[in-house]
């Protein structure tokens, strides 16, 4: 006799299950990650920088397309202006080897941003800093190369992240 032939219910008490475990994540506020709802203030956004092409202000601009708002060029059109005033990567050696060549280098992502509305502040000037290591070896010089192309993008993106968390609660 199969334990589908002993519990008649249990297809119904799998159903109350998964709806108990869904109200829960709903309760305790789980999201899932990708699209945060902007507030009304962001809903039309002009992004000024002084590179629009580096990997920082692509992805914030992918991001607030993904979540909602639509991206303006002109700041007269535009419910909010989010103004970088810096990005910036600096790369710098972090360690050396017996012959004197760089073993490790670590790379630190800049960025500096305000948001107005028409004449309101609505967030001040603010900094993100972002860091990653890596280690260095002249013999696989593409893969090196490839992998410090890598964690610039990441340190980007993360970076977008966290002013994309800090847009939404605006």
């Amino acid at each position: 006799m199969s334990a589908a032939a002993l519990r008649p219910g249990w297809k119904r008490s799998l159903r109350r299950l998964a709806l108990a475990a869904m109200i829960l994540l709903a309760g305790c506020g789980f999201q899932l990650q990708g699209r945060r709802p902007m507030p009304a203030a962001l809903k039309v956004t002009c992004v000024i920088s002084p590179d629009d092409q580096t990997d920082f202000v692509q992805d914030l601009r992918k991001d607030l397309l993904i979540s909602g708002s639509r991206l303006t060029p002109e700041k007269q059109e535009a419910s909010a202006v989010v103004e970088i005033v810096h990005d910036q990567v600096v790369e710098r050696v972090v360690s050396v080897s017996a012959q004197n060549l760089p073993r490790e280098y670590e790379l630190t992502h800049t960025v500096r941003f305000r948001v107005t509305s028409g004449d309101q502040t609505l967030l001040e000037l603010q900094e993100l800093n972002g860091t990653r290591n890596y280690s260095f070896d002249e013999t696989r010089l593409l893969a090196k190369q490839n992998e410090e192309s890598i964690l610039r993008q990441a340190l980007a993106a993360d970076l977008a992240n966290v002013v994309m968390r800090r847009l939404s609660r605006l």
